[in-house]
């Protein structure tokens, strides 16, 4: 009875498969969150800009509204390089 209910070890699920998945699973996450986080400090930032007069608050606006949009494009971008060049030199074995 206990060989029928036993479940065999996966031999291939290894601790950097496990890693991997994890860290998947995780940036998953953080891309979520940043892009709620992103679109809300952007609309903050295009508000001021759109209803504030001074000049000096437009201008800080307008400076944080391009950060927000270089900070979101580069970690979706590193997300990129992760998921699709990875399995192209994984293992030491690049193969053009």
């Amino acid at each position: 009875m206990m060989v029928l209910f036993a479940q065999p070890a996966a031999a291939a699920d290894t601790i950097w498969s496990r890693f991997s998945t994890i860290m998947a699973d995780v940036y998953g996450e953080l891309v979520g969150i940043s892009t709620i986080v992103a679109v809300t400090a952007a609309s903050v930032a295009l508000l001021v800009r759109m209803i504030s007069r001074n000049e000096r608050a437009v201008s800080e606006a307008t400076s944080w509204l391009k950060r927000i949009i270089v900070t979101w494009i580069v970690l979706n971008t590193l997300g990129f390089a992760v998921a699709y060049l990875q399995p192209l030199i994984q293992g030491g074995q690049y193969t053009p």
